[in-house]
């Protein structure tokens, strides 16, 4: 169901995406509109599945998982969308993107230590179907976020 996306719309999702825990009422009161309309909005755009959920902004780091890694995965034949499925499962991936390039797909994973990380790429190795990985770590993280500016 794809559903259509005002200008009110926008702007109700700008203002989730710089606090996503404010009220209704103060985001009614910026916009000048009802409170209503902003529930209603929200959750028309819940629904439709334009916000799919409200998560918040976690400075990974400072939890433990300093070492960020990018894998680029080569796959045989038409084994692509199972592998991807079953590595989207794995609790330390943050993305998995289907690419056109040299590789498959791109997956960004984020592990305490080397040891982690060593042991995930040999997982991910051992799946059937899967010719080679590529691993890129991140040594500096310029921007990480869930969004853009719309």
């Amino acid at each position: 169901m794809k559903s259509k996306v005002d200008d009110l719309d926008l702007k109700i999702i700008r203002e989730l995406q710089k606090d996503a825990r404010q009220s209704y009422r103060d985001i009614a009161e910026r916009l000048k509109v009802a409170e209503g309309t902003v529930y209603n909005r929200v959750n028309k755009l819940l629904e439709s599945k334009v916000i799919k959920r409200f998560i918040p902004d976690i400075d990974f780091s400072k939890l433990g998982y300093d070492l960020v890694a990018i894998i680029g995965l080569m796959v045989e034949g038409g084994h692509l969308p199972k592998i991807e499925e079953e590595i989207s499962l794995e609790k330390n991936v943050s993305a998995v993107y289907d690419v056109t390039g040299d590789y498959d797909a791109l997956i960004v994973v984020k592990f305490k230590d080397r040891g982690a990380l060593n042991e995930f790429v040999k997982k991910v190795l051992s799946m059937p179907n899967v010719k080679r990985t590529y691993t890129m770590v991140v040594l500096n993280v310029m921007k990480e976020t869930h969004g853009v500016e719309i």
